[in-house]
């Protein structure tokens, strides 16, 4: 089964801050999945590393108050048509992300708030079908 992750969780150094955030239990889903990566942010166009971004209501604004909503969209567009090229029916994703994050993100104040939301890659997903799975989920996947 192919399976789409966020590419910081394989650990490529494709976040904000060019750091990954590599898990030691995905060595093991290595054995039983094929792990898709994927960076919505990236594949929107954005640089790495970047300016932190945190969503707003229907926007994702970076720290220097820059609108970057339509790289988000974009990177989660892309994403999707990843996910269906191989068929993935679940996914992996970064928790808290502006992106990737699936029932909790940061508020968007820069304070490490975090409120019920999704990111907008984890939106556009789920409304195609695709299940989500934060990195502290992944035991559900076994």
């Amino acid at each position: 089964m192919n399976i789409l992750i966020s590419g910081c969780l394989l650990g490529l150094k494709c976040r904000y801050d060019a750091k990954e955030k590599k898990l030691p239990e995905i060595e093991k889903l290595i054995e039983i999945y094929n792990l898709i990566p994927v960076c919505p942010e990236q594949l929107g166009g954005l640089p790495t590393p970047r300016i932190p971004a945190e969503r707003v209501n229907n926007k994702v604004v970076n720290q220097a108050g820059v609108d970057v909503t339509k790289e988000y969209q974009l990177g989660a567009e892309e994403a999707l048509k990843i996910a269906k090229l191989y068929n993935c029916k679940k996914a992996i994703l970064k928790e808290k992300s502006p992106s990737c994050g699936c029932g909790k993100i940061y508020d968007g104040t820069f304070l490490k708030n975090l409120i019920v939301g999704n990111g907008f890659t984890a939106d556009l997903l789920l409304k195609n079908g695709v299940e989500i799975f934060g990195e502290s989920e992944i035991d559900k996947l076994k």
